[in-house]
């Protein structure tokens, strides 16, 4: 008995910071580069292996039907927290048996040459597609919904200091407009109620709607070949919120970026190019301005030349994600072909790389039927 499942990652197109606070929207891609995780049962116990982690293999066991793993030799603590939730949720289906197996994963979120991360959200696609092998290997039903959920409490079991974002992306694919659920509420009702019940229960403040691209627009990816971690840097970030006009310029920049996002969204549900383009470049002005007032870098040096040469020819650009290198984003109108050629052109002067990343297809479900056959993937 076997399972495939791929998840993508995500690229964040405008919110970032605010989006890490709850309540506060964000609009996040998922984009066609993938992790896959592959199960093969297995008799006498399971490994863990990843292309991520220079091909290591990491043996685990059961003891009273629940997966060990030697946690000092264990990098894998999404993996291993992403089964041990999965199959909390199995058991409590009914699932009584649980088989040992070999978990495998291998990426396209790298770069093949280097092995650098592009800053795509390699932990929550990783988390997702190893939650949905598992639903598949034991056959049970597959919603985006039910993959966000269970990841989102992978995240926070690990004590992830994110705003999940990365993981709706994944789950749902396409373009979504995100805010992130109230996480005390999570924290505490894990506490209180069985997790089923937990799973079906509308989370506060929690918010996944699907986006569509306006036709006439084009979003073109930069990668710095830099990576860099949005834990660290949200981690700076919580740690200048104790002085209090920081703090006070926080609120004002939280305010401002749900203004912005919620006019972007609207534009996007109107179709409305001119207004998506005002909204990309108000969020630029919104970070930058973050930026200073919390001394953290968001747009280094190679980002400010990503987007100054987006904008010289026309388009508009701004950082994606948490900052402080991975990627840029620009969009250019579809007929502005000559402009689109001389970023680039320059882009690939300056070092910056073009990553050819199409959307992730919407993901609607996986469903078996009674006899535990697969009858419908869209």
């Amino acid at each position: 008995m076997k399972s495939s499942a791929s998840a993508p990652g995500k690229l964040y197109i405008a919110g970032e910071y605010a989006v890490v606070e709850s309540g506060y929207p964000a609009i996040v891609l998922a984009i066609d580069q993938t992790i896959t995780v592959n199960l093969k049962m297995n008799q006498y116990g399971g490994t863990i292996h990843s292309t991520q982690n220079s091909g290591l293999t990491v043996p685990w066991q059961r003891k009273n039907n629940r997966l060990v793993v030697d946690k000092r030799k264990n990098p894998y603590a999404y993996i291993t927290e992403a089964i041990r939730i999965t199959e909390n949720y199995l058991i409590e289906l009914g699932i009584s048996e649980l088989h040992y197996y070999d978990l495998t994963v291998s990426t396209c979120l790298d770069d093949s040459d280097s092995g650098v991360k592009y800053g795509l959200g390699s932990s929550a696609a990783v988390t997702i597609a190893t939650i949905k092998a598992l639903l598949a290997f034991y056959q049970v039903d597959i919603t985006p919904m039910l993959l966000y959920k269970l990841a989102s409490l992978v995240h926070l079991e690990v004590k992830s200091n994110g705003s999940f974002g990365d993981i709706a992306a994944s789950a749902f694919g396409g373009w979504i407009a995100y805010t992130c659920f109230d996480r005390d509420w999570v924290r505490q009702a894990l506490d209180e109620m069985d997790l089923l019940d937990l799973l079906e229960t509308p989370w506060p403040l929690l918010r996944i709607e699907r986006l569509e691209l306006p036709a006439g627009l084009e979003l073109m990816v930069g990668w710095t070949r830099f990576a860099a971690s949005t834990t660290d840097l949200v981690d700076q970030l919580n740690g200048r919120l104790s002085d209090e006009e920081k703090t006070k310029a926080h609120q004002g920049f939280l305010a401002d970026s749900k203004t912005c996002l919620e006019k972007m969204i609207l534009a996007f549900e109107q179709g409305n190019v001119s207004e998506i383009q005002a909204g990309i470049q108000e969020n630029r002005r919104l970070l930058l301005q973050f930026s200073q007032d919390m001394d953290i870098e968001i747009e280094t040096a190679t980002l400010k030349n990503l987007c100054d040469i987006a904008v010289k020819h026309g388009a508009v650009a701004k950082s994606s994600g948490a900052g402080g290198g991975d990627c840029g984003i620009c969009f250019i109108q579809s007929d502005q072909e000559e402009a689109r050629q001389a970023i680039i052109n320059e882009w690939e002067a300056a070092g910056i790389q073009l990553l050819p990343f199409s959307v992730a297809a919407p993901f609607s479900g996986l469903v078996f039927n009674k006899n535990l056959e697969e009858v419908a993937n869209d």
